[in-house]
């Protein structure tokens, strides 16, 4: 039986770190790993401690979330990154999203939806507050990916779909009988054909223009 999901909670505010510290610790399945005030102590303890999960604020003294979300990616870490901000501004989504992050939320979602979060982005499972996934396909790359959709093989569209259903590549592999490399080299033709740079764009496009 594996064990708990380990946390680590970033952020710069104690109230809030207690809050999420207290919500998380009380799960059965999830362990809180440690606490950082600062992006440079959220990198620090991540790389020591190797965290399942790094719940991270973007606002962050000395070193902001978007800069550890560079350096946690340039290191090619395991640890999933999920975003719990309360800033709005469009662009940090796509850049938190571009830098590797697994997940994005604001800190006003409901306690208990993120303690789901936390469990959904541990599974391999890419996730976006509602507000946020707009931001991430603006109208002109829409526009573009139609032609996109309309280049996909009747695999890739198979993969496409089960890509928008927030499935890693071992699952989608097991789900059509094939190799994970083979799921890999769709994946990078599907992200090819539609103009996109990651799943969670190809998987915004599937939802607004492929027919399941």
């Amino acid at each position: 039986m594996s064990g708990p999901i380990t946390v680590l909670i970033a952020d710069d505010h104690p109230v809030v770190r207690q809050g999420l510290g207290v919500l998380l610790g009380v799960q059965d399945d999830i362990e809180v790993a440690g606490e950082a005030a600062d992006g440079r102590e959220a990198l620090a303890m991540t790389v020591e401690h190797d965290p399942d999960v790094l719940l991270l604020d973007l606002k962050l003294p000395v070193m902001d979330g978007i800069a550890v979300l560079r350096e946690l990616r340039g290191r090619g870490l395991r640890t999933r990154v999920l975003v719990l901000t309360s800033a709005v501004d469009a662009d940090l989504v796509t850049l938190a999203m571009r830098g590797g992050a697994a997940g994005f939320l604001y800190k006003d979602v409901d306690p208990d939806a993120l303690v789901r979060a936390v469990r959904s982005v541990h599974d391999g499972h890419t996730l976006l507050a509602a507000d946020a996934a707009g931001s991430l396909l603006r109208p002109s790359a829409a526009a573009q990916a139609v032609h996109g959709v309309g280049a996909l093989t009747s695999r890739e569209r198979e993969v496409l779909a089960r890509i928008a259903d927030g499935r890693s590549n071992r699952e989608i592999a097991r789900l059509l009988h094939v190799s994970e490399k083979t799921v890999k080299t769709h994946v990078s033709a599907v992200l090819a054909k539609l103009g996109v740079a990651d799943r969670t764009q190809a998987a915004l496009v599937a939802v607004r223009q492929l027919e399941r």
